[in-house]
């Protein structure tokens, strides 16, 4: 993973009205997104087509939207799974050039690859750390609560010479009874396992801003935040609707002599078009990781409110 965002392009018919945020763990739906099946049985599309760039939109090819990207494919052995159940994913990173899984990543931040998993509402989200096999064959663990549509995001940077880091996306059909939930509305403070964390600043449209996270549990500050795959803290955005990738890491790092392990973790990204975004951080506190979701709007007045909610952690996988 890079230290600049990886971001996307609108899918084709991605409506302009969204919802806002929520705290951990709640339920989602951007109000545009299409409606899943009642079952949820058959393997969704292989790639979602991104819409021309316009004004504020990033000309790049979008990371995460597509399954084949600056010549590698995501090749995703496990396309089903049951709503509820212990399962295993499988899957590779297959070099379109050879034909051959790939067996030689670049380590970011600890890990050859992350692994994302999303619902397509956003009500569920899963960072995960799969082992690989020595043929190039990835697997993990995973229980998906929820029935319906998922996207599978893999962020590896291969190790080649001048090589940069690719987001690659497929499609996962998580089978049972599916029950869409809309988008949370905004929050700047939200709870999650005892802990509060509050949100300050604004994600832009077309331009670089920063986002500060304060951590606190009753009441006070968290001063002793613990490394977590070497940084206090890492945030994904998914864009509501098409899912758009972006993956940031913090301003600065443990033991480089100007950051402090809490109670702020700083983060600069850039929207690359205007609409709803979820935002999910994941901090590292008392050995255990957690996660803090928000839900904010980039280019566009949305009300905002201060009131935490509870809610358990919309999910960090190991």
């Amino acid at each position: 993973m890079q230290t600049g965002l990886k971001i996307t392009t609108f899918a084709a018919g991605l409506a302009a009205v969204f919802g806002s945020a929520y705290a951990v763990g709640g339920a989602t739906e951007p109000a545009a997104a299409p409606k899943e099946p009642a079952h949820q049985d058959a393997h969704a599309e292989k790639e979602r087509p991104a819409k021309e760039a316009g004004a504020g939109e990033s000309p790049k090819l979008p990371g995460g939207l597509q399954v084949s990207q600056d010549g590698f494919t995501l090749d995703l052995d496990t396309p089903r799974i049951e709503a509820g159940e212990p399962a295993e994913l499988r899957f590779s990173v297959v070099d379109e050039d050879t034909s051959r899984k790939v067996t030689a990543f670049r380590r970011e931040h600890g890990k050859e690859l992350h692994l994302i998993v999303a619902s397509n509402d956003l009500a569920t989200y899963r960072h995960l750390h799969p082992v690989r096999a020595a043929d190039g064959t990835w697997s993990t663990p995973v229980e998906l609560p929820g029935a319906g549509g998922y996207r599978v995001f893999a962020d590896f940077t291969p190790d080649a010479e001048n090589a940069e880091g690719v987001t690659l996306g497929a499609d996962l059909a998580v089978a049972g009874d599916a029950r869409p939930a809309p988008l949370p509305d905004a929050e700047r403070t939200v709870a999650v396992d005892g802990y509060e964390v509050t949100l300050d600043g604004a994600l832009r449209p077309g331009a670089g801003s920063e986002l500060k996270l304060q951590v606190e549990k009753d009441g006070r500050p968290v001063t002793d935040l613990q490394p977590h795959l070497g940084a206090y803290g890492h945030l994904v955005a998914l864009r509501a609707g098409d899912l758009a990738y972006l993956h940031v890491h913090p301003n600065g790092e443990p033991g480089d002599g100007r950051t402090e392990p809490g109670p702020e973790v700083s983060f600069t990204a850039t929207a690359p078009s205007k609409g709803a975004y979820r935002l999910f951080l994941d901090f590292r506190h008392e050995g255990k990781v957690r996660t803090a979701a928000f839900t904010v709007h980039a280019g566009g007045a949305s009300p905002e409110k201060s009131v935490p909610q509870d809610g358990e952690s919309a999910g960090h996988g190991h």
